[in-house]
């Protein structure tokens, strides 16, 4: 059923794709791409009773990588509307954090669960998606040192995140247990220092989409601007660092897709998508994207580049969003 929803989302494209008519080979490769796998998804659900389950098993997961190669081939888009919210379950206090890997294979469906702001240590490990709505089949991780904020994010069986009282960013390795490394973000306020609108000691705010690990944070160089910075997932070192100009306290949430932070002017009702800022080209742009906050106080906003989905926790409701991108299919000749 996964599938066919994955193929039904697939299908509208063809149309769009038609419309690219300079663009002849990559369209007719992806036309065929699209009718193989739907000719494939048939051809497995009549011969379903032919096979046994592992074998049943492998057929679904090349399927399921063809069918996400596909998708990739449409490339990065710009952001132009989120869908209304839906919410996955109302637990906790009225901040924390939420969130599934954003780089691992689909069949690793585990969700991981940090409630509260500050000082927190526990976090919890849901097996499945479904595990987290009943709140049923976890084990729990203490970490050795506290969390800041609720700007985590989990990333290749890895945790990233603020360290209480401290611009430390820590990585904590979730198979081992352990802390592989830390190191300081350079000149990064803490401790409420530069927040979002909502406080909770959201100064740093770790997040990873198409283009990998991010932090986005400000200093008193910038003048309380936000600053986006690429780090590097195995030492931690800020690669390259861009000034959006955007004052952080103005901000209530921010999250990146495809190289483009995206930052809401509030965390309370009435909120959109307000700000854009492209690190490809150094450049910003005012946007008015509606962004329906449902239970009126967001403490956690992040993109899950894996699912293409936003991840909130919303007042002691974790919620997420799915997004609309505008594609622009390019050749390799352009």
């Amino acid at each position: 059923q996964e599938l066919k929803d994955k193929m039904t989302e697939l299908l509208p494209l063809m149309p769009v794709l038609d419309q690219y008519k300079s663009d002849t080979r990559l369209i007719v490769h992806l036309k065929e791409e699209v009718r193989n796998l739907s000719g494939s998804l048939l051809a497995i659900q009549e011969e379903m009773g032919a096979y046994d389950y592992e074998e049943l098993q492998q057929r679904v997961l090349m399927l399921e990588a063809r069918l996400h190669a596909c998708m990739q081939k449409l490339g990065c888009g710009k952001l132009t509307g989120v869908s209304n919210p839906i919410t996955i379950r109302a637990s906790g206090s009225r901040f924390g954090s939420w969130m599934t890997d954003t780089m691992t294979p689909s069949a690793d469906t585990r969700v991981w669960y940090m409630d509260g702001y500050y000082k927190g240590r526990r976090v919890l490990e849901f097996r499945t998606m479904n595990d987290f709505v009943t709140g049923q089949n976890f084990v729990q991780h203490l970490l050795p040192h506290p969390w800041a904020g609720t700007g985590h994010v989990v990333y290749n069986g890895s945790l990233y995140y603020n360290k209480y009282q401290s611009n430390i960013a820590v990585k904590y390795h979730f198979r081992s247990r352990s802390v592989l490394v830390q190191r300081s973000l350079a000149g990064a306020g803490y401790n409420n220092t530069f927040p979002y609108s909502w406080g909770g000691f959201s100064d740093i705010d770790f997040m990873v989409d198409e283009n990998g690990l991010w932090a986005v944070y400000t200093t008193n160089q910038n003048a309380g601007n936000i600053v986006v910075s690429r780090v590097d997932p195995q030492t931690l070192e800020v690669l390259r660092s861009w000034d959006t100009g955007y004052p952080k306290r103005s901000a209530g949430e921010s999250f990146m897709i495809c190289g483009t932070l995206y930052v809401t002017n509030s965390h309370l009702a009435g909120a959109k998508i307000y700000f854009a800022y492209y690190t490809n080209t150094s450049t910003y742009e005012y946007t008015d994207i509606p962004f329906h906050n449902q239970y009126s106080h967001i403490s956690m906003l992040d993109y899950n580049p894996r699912e293409r989905v936003l991840y909130t926790w919303n007042n002691g409701h974790q919620v997420i969003y799915n997004v609309t991108l505008f594609h622009v299919i390019k050749t390799s000749g352009e």
